[in-house]
């Protein structure tokens, strides 16, 4: 109730609405721990974060730390992205080595080179329709979702012309070969759990 009051009072005054503003609403919100908030084309997506989905996400930055130095490795932090209002909180990104926060304090799209999304069920259409626009949009070179209700991973690469030429879809307990890539390394999927 408190965003659409203040979302009609800012279209009363003819403000644009932008990330930053949506974000300030959200921080002065109370939203449970262990809640995930991100903002996708201009809707407000919390959702919960489940034990399976955790795993998950654990996993893939325990085993992306054998390249990746601790500070490039984010989980649910906001990184905005091209497009109206894509302000995500991605559940697994790792940054170029020579990544820096802009003068806000924010991670740029420009130094991402990986992102992993495990879908929740009601947030799934997001992963493999906007936010998959929006990460080839911003030429992300290796997105990977996660299903843990099908138990099976998407691999997507080769950005161009805002979609993925390469795509790849395989079981879990299948590696996912990433030595072809930027990340230069194999995930290994058999202690994914499926939920």
């Amino acid at each position: 109730m408190t965003v659409l009051a203040d979302r009609i009072e800012m279209a009363d005054q003819g403000e644009e609405l932008s990330l930053d503003t949506m974000f300030e609403w959200l921080e002065r919100m109370h939203i449970p721990e262990g809640f995930k908030t991100e903002i996708v084309e201009g809707g407000i997506f919390v959702t919960p974060q489940r034990d399976t989905h955790w795993e998950i996400i654990l996993d893939i930055v325990e085993q992306l730390r054998t390249k990746y130095p601790r500070k490039h490795v984010k989980s649910d932090v906001r990184i905005d992205y091209p497009g109206h209002l894509n302000g995500f909180a991605s559940d697994v990104v790792g940054l170029t080595k020579d990544a820096r926060p802009d003068d806000k304090g924010h991670w740029r799209h420009q130094d991402v080179e990986f992102v992993a999304e495990v879908i929740s069920r009601d947030t799934a259409r997001n992963d493999y329709g906007p936010k998959k626009a929006a990460y080839a949009a911003a030429e992300v070179p290796v997105y990977l979702i996660v299903d843990p209700y099908t138990g099976t991973w998407h691999l997507h690469t080769l950005p161009q012309d805002g979609e993925y030429r390469g795509k790849l879809t395989l079981d879990f307990g299948e590696e996912i070969d990433l030595t072809g890539t930027v990340v230069g390394l194999v995930l290994k999927t058999d202690e994914f759990p499926r939920g």
